[in-house]
Formats: structure tokens, sequence, C-alpha cells
């Protein structure tokens, strides 16, 4: 006789009981709605950006459009550059993602593999900045990026300050720590024995078994600098390096309201065709390195 398979964390035997039954069905009923409450919003954005002028306006809204003007995408699209504006976000992700894997990764690796001493008490430290709110350092930071320390230049309209800033994130340190105390320290005492530098061991034998956890952070890192505002929005004053939310905010005021929401479509699609493209690398990206363990 076949079983039924477990329901997550509710077993065969569990899941027998009719209050148990009521249960599981009232928390997936709440993650229907609450699936929804993320997603409608988005999706009335864009539904929305394609109606006739009229209906855009009318009131009471149509929940389901009468009419779609594909033809104001393109006409949006060119009429405010959004290909530059992708292209400085394009260069934005791209550098931050390569500051955030070479300078976390050397750092997740320093605390897992190489421990030299006091090393205990600096990722204690590190960690300990995750408690401390984003405001605080605010100010300060941004006196530093007009006057940079000891080379007193000033970094604003350039995206030095956000690479630098993914260069130091405690939580991908974190997930780097933990995925290579995974990775068994018999392959680095191999290593060692045929020669292998401290930076030839991360090259040649952490680096390789490390594309899952690098591929999350990547997709993760990307995501994130793609939606992130406040930052670009103090530093590019410039409008040739807006990204694609900084030029969305500093134009809404020459944009009519449906315009407005084209170009917001602009701005979600990314995220999303990333999302449903990756999504594998971010659902088990709290489960990396189970398989290296031996």
């Amino acid at each position: 006789m076949k079983t039924k398979e477990a329901f997550g964390i509710i077993g065969n035997i569990e899941y027998r009981s009719p209050w148990v039954r009521v249960l599981y069905w009232c928390m997936f009923i709440l993650m229907i709605v609450l699936a929804a409450v993320c997603i409608l919003p988005p999706v009335w954005i864009m539904v929305s950006s394609l109606k006739d002028i009229k209906e855009f306006y009318a009131i009471p809204p149509t929940l389901i459009p009468r009419s779609f003007n594909v033809g104001k995408l393109w006409e949006t699209w060119q009429e405010f550059d959004f290909l530059s504006y992708y292209l400085n976000t394009a260069y934005l992700a791209a550098g931050s993602v390569i500051f955030c894997l070479t300078f976390n990764g050397l750092a997740g690796y320093f605390f897992s593999k190489l421990k030299p001493r006091g090393s205990a008490l600096l990722f204690a430290l590190i960690v300990w900045t995750m408690m401390v709110p984003n405001t605080v350092g605010m100010v300060p930071l941004f006196k530093n990026l007009i006057d940079f320390p000891l080379l007193h230049l000033n970094l604003t309209n350039t995206y030095w300050p956000m690479w630098f800033m993914a260069a130091v994130n405690p939580v991908v340190i974190l997930i780097f720590k933990n995925f290579f105390d995974t990775i068994p320290l018999a392959l680095l005492e191999a290593a060692k024995i045929d020669g292998a530098s401290t930076i030839g061991i991360f090259i040649r034998v952490i680096l390789p078994l490390s594309g899952p956890v690098m591929a999350t952070i990547t997709i993760l890192t990307m995501n994130s600098v793609w939606q992130d505002f406040f930052w670009p929005f103090m530093v590019l004053k410039d409008k040739s390096t807006w990204s694609v939310i900084v030029a969305i905010y500093n134009l809404k005021a020459t944009l009519p309201q449906d315009i407005q929401f084209i170009a917001l479509t602009f701005a979600i699609l990314p995220p999303i065709i990333l999302f449903i493209f990756f999504q594998k690398y971010i659902m088990n990206g709290q489960s990396l390195g189970g398989s290296i363990k031996g």
C-alpha cells in the first residue's frame, strides 16, 4: 500500500490528525494570500502601464484592461533613453559582483581555513556589525565619499562607493565561511603536499568547489544592486551615471503617470527574469555545501 509523502515539517503520522490537517490547509491558504499580496502590485503596474490613456485615468479603474497600447513601451524606451540607464545599472552590478565575490570570498576563506591568531575576535566583530542599524553610519560614510580619507578624492558621480560597500558584506562573509567549512581539510592538505601556496589553494581547490555559493551570491547581489536606491541617489548626481531606479525618480516630475508605470515596468522586469531563470540557486542558497562534506 502506498503511503502519503511527508508535507514539509509535517510527517505522515501527524497529517492523519484532523487538527493537523486543518492547520496545514490554513497555513497553505495564508501562504497563497501572502503570495498574492506580493505579486499583485507589480502585475497591476505592468498591466496598467499598457492601458489606453483614457482607460488609465478612468474611475473606477478597470481590473481587466479593455485595451492594450504596446507601442507605449517602445516610445518610452526611446524618448527617455532607458538603454543607457540599463547599461549603467549593469555596469554598476557587474562591478559590485566582482568586488563582492573577490573580497568577501577571501575573507570567508581567511576565517574558515587559515584562522590565524586573533581571527576569532575579528570575525566576532564583523558579525556584530550586522546588529548595527545602517542609518548609524550614513552621515560619516557620505562625508568620507565627498573627501576620501588620505587621498582626498571626491567619489561622487562614480560607482566606486557602491563597489567598496559590496566588498565588505558581513552576511556574505558568513555565507562563504559556512560553505568553506564544509570543504574537507584533506583536500587542502593534499594541495599543500603538491606545493600549492595559500592563494593557489584558494584559486585551484576552493573556487572550483564554490560554484553553487558563488552563483547564489552573484544572483542576490545583482538583484540587490538593481533595486538599490539610496546610495546611487546620494552619489550619482550626473545624469550620465544614473541607474534605472535613480533615473525613474529624477524624471518623475516630467513623466505622465502612465509613462511612470511603464518606467517602473522596465525596472521590475530584469529582477523577475533573473529570478525565473535562476530560482533554483536562490531557493537552495541555505543548503549549499551539503554534497561536498565527506
